[in-house]
């Protein structure tokens, strides 16, 4: 089994989380409700495992739970991945979620670039600000070492389409990661 647990406090921050690219039980509880029910869909839709706990300072806002959150997950992938480079490396997913559909594709390549497009029309879903999610993905781009394109091809309702983002994420994550039997998918010989 893949799995890892990443701990990480800050001043800002307490995390404790565990993935297992292989499945598993979900249980989240990062201080945000709206980021609990991202990671879920998440979770479930890239068929991990997935146990997230965090304190954050979220009587200043949500902006360093998200981001931190973020930073541990990708550290956590990158972990359960190894050296080896043995995985598909690349995953792409067309979404659609009610009258939003995304496109997610993913290169785990040791090369971190995100591309981001997306225009969200409200500035908040609940007391989550839209903004951070477009942070969310940033750090855990940062922290995988993936390159990572999301687009916005069409919607209107701003949860609906981060919704399809972090639903699209979770499947082309769960393509990228799949074992390839030992070949690593590079000419260099190398991932990550």
């Amino acid at each position: 089994m893949r799995s890892e647990t990443i701990a990480r406090k800050t001043a800002e921050t307490d995390i404790k989380l565990t993935i297992n690219l292989d499945g598993g039980e979900s249980v989240i509880n990062t201080g945000c409700g709206f980021l609990d029910h991202m990671l879920t869909l998440f979770s479930f839709h890239g068929g991990f495992g997935l146990s997230v706990s965090c304190k954050g300072d979220t009587e200043v806002d949500y902006h360093h739970t998200v981001e931190d959150v973020g930073i541990v997950l990708g550290q956590a992938i990158r972990a359960c991945l190894g050296g080896s480079g043995a995985i598909n490396r690349y995953g792409s997913v067309i979404l659609p979620m009610d009258e939003a559909l995304v496109l997610v594709a993913v290169d785990i390549s040791g090369r971190p670039f995100l591309a981001y497009s997306a225009e969200i029309p409200a500035q908040k879903v609940g007391d989550f600000d839209t903004e951070l999610t477009e942070e969310f993905m940033l750090a855990l781009t940062r922290s995988l070492g993936c390159t990572l394109h999301i687009r916005q091809l069409a919607g209107k309702n701003s949860h609906h389409i981060i919704e399809a983002m972090f639903k699209a994420l979770g499947r082309a994550l769960r393509d990228a990661v799949k074992q390839s039997g030992g070949r690593v998918a590079s000419t260099k010989g190398l991932l990550l």
